[in-house]
């Protein structure tokens, strides 16, 4: 097995036989310019970057498909996930950003795909910038929203992701509890399963698995792509020729990409990752300010929190990595936290004194801000001041963040309140003690909340 592995890295490392091996595997490709008369862009960085757009796609997919994997109803033209992927100078990194498909954003000036009507710049959700003016605007749209400038564009739609993935064996993903979710027909019982194409997309398609909706399906789709470079890298397909020719021949043939992305740029990215593994990978997701931010003709969106973003996109440009050193064990100090589901700071919080008790409101914002949730640090008065056990009103939809807090106040009693939005309410009853730490599972994510590709695939 050494020798066979050995004499693939030589066929696979040597130009000539390697390009050999890669030949022909452009004419497939669907060629677009989203670069076209494209001005004052950003200035490059350091680094390769990539922009993955997954597109709806559902109009190629045969009706025994769509019965299987409950793809019913007319395509968007849209894009259903956005993705800036970074490979770092050194070939020893990928950093993978998810953007929120309804982030709040601001379309350049362009010219209507459909219609050929001109348009002045307007606010959109980020996945109407595909349907009003295709890879080039959504490719403008991300550049003035990261200020990071793209180097290449691809472009997957449901076909050619669910052929990849069979073309790849199937990839392994482990739950550690029940999923499902009757809109997308995903049903996963805990434990370790290896999803054929079909499944893969139903798994990174699902957003009612719980009241995480988008952002929760974003962390899926995080997983399967560190999943999806686990099997690459340790399952043999970049020391295998062929198999590796396989892969690469059955994305780049129904996948579209700009003009200089080809077979040349596919080997040289295989020989890259040579020596990837899970930990080379890291993801984290836009960080949110606002995840309900209405906007009047549009509905409901996601809007960043801009200080947080700019930093993110800075380290970026830099060529940073984005997940913090990991401390040794001497590092750590003060009593152990709680290990929970959502973390502190994406949790956003509202205190209320509910008794009479003078500075009870103070005193619960501070305790729960130093553990890191984002309080408004600005407690109010509560319409009542007899609640003699502490309540936490939220929204349903947020209902792991609701959990998280309660774990932080023991005790406390969950009420739902339908239409409440992101913010959960804490209303401090005369039963507070105190607040118990809580840690997001990976203590060690930093500011923007990261992830790498070893802390979230199955172990052994």
């Amino acid at each position: 097995m050494r020798i066979a592995a050995g004499l693939s890295l030589v066929v696979l490392g040597s130009g000539a036989v390697g390009h050999a091996v890669m030949t022909g595997l452009d004419t497939g490709i669907e060629r677009v310019d989203p670069f076209k008369d494209m001005k004052n862009r950003p200035q490059a960085g350091h680094g390769v970057n990539f922009l993955l757009v997954g597109t709806d796609g559902r109009d190629k997919i045969t009706p025994e498909e769509k019965r299987e994997y409950r793809l019913g109803g007319a395509p968007c033209h849209c894009t259903d996930t956005v993705m800036l992927v970074h490979l770092s100078a050194d070939k020893e990194r990928a950093s993978v950003i998810s953007l929120p498909r309804d982030s709040y954003a601001e379309v350049p000036a362009h010219q209507d795909l459909v219609s050929g009507k001109p348009h002045k710049a307007h606010p959109v959700k980020l996945n109407a910038a595909y349907a009003e003016g295709g890879p080039n605007l959504t490719v403008r749209t991300v550049e003035n929203m990261t200020r990071v400038k793209i180097d290449h564009y691809l472009e997957v739609d449901f076909t050619s992701f669910m052929k990849t993935v069979d073309a790849m064996g199937g990839v392994e993903i482990c739950t550690a509890k029940a999923m499902r979710d009757s809109y997308t027909g995903l049903d996963l019982l805990p434990g370790t399963h290896r999803l054929t194409g079909g499944q893969a997309l139903q798994y990174v398609r699902s957003r009612h698995v719980d009241g995480a909706s988008d952002l929760g399906r974003m962390q899926r789709q995080q997983r399967f792509i560190a999943a999806l470079i686990k099997q690459a890298t340790g399952g043999g397909v970049l020391l295998n020729p062929v198999k590796f020719k396989e892969v690469s021949s059955t994305l780049l043939g129904s996948v579209r990409a700009d003009r200089d992305f080809g077979s040349e740029q596919m080997l040289a990215l295989g020989q890259a990752m040579r020596d990837f593994t899970p930990s080379s990978s890291e993801f984290a997701s836009v960080p949110v300010g606002d995840a309900s931010f209405p906007v009047k003709g549009i509905g409901s969106t996601v809007k960043w929190d801009e200080p947080k973003a700019a930093k993110l996109f800075e380290a970026l440009r830099q060529d940073r990595p984005l997940a913090p050193a990991r401390p040794g064990r001497a590092a750590a100090h003060g009593p152990a936290a709680v290990p929970v589901d959502v973390p502190p700071k994406q949790i956003r919080i509202q205190v209320e004194n509910g008794t009479r008790i003078d500075g009870l409101g103070g005193r619960v914002d501070a305790a729960l801000r130093a553990t890191g949730f984002d309080t408004t640090q600005a407690p109010a008065t509560g319409a009542s001041r007899e609640v003699r056990r502490t309540v936490i009103a939220y929204d349903p939809r947020w209902d792991r963040s609701a959990r998280t807090v309660s774990t932080a106040l023991p005790g406390s009693e969950l009420r739902a309140v339908t239409g409440q939005g992101r913010t959960v309410l804490v209303i401090a009853g005369a039963d507070f003690k105190k607040v118990v730490p809580v840690r997001a599972e990976d203590p060690y994510q930093g500011e923007f909340g990261v992830v790498t590709g070893d802390q979230v695939v199955c172990r052994g």
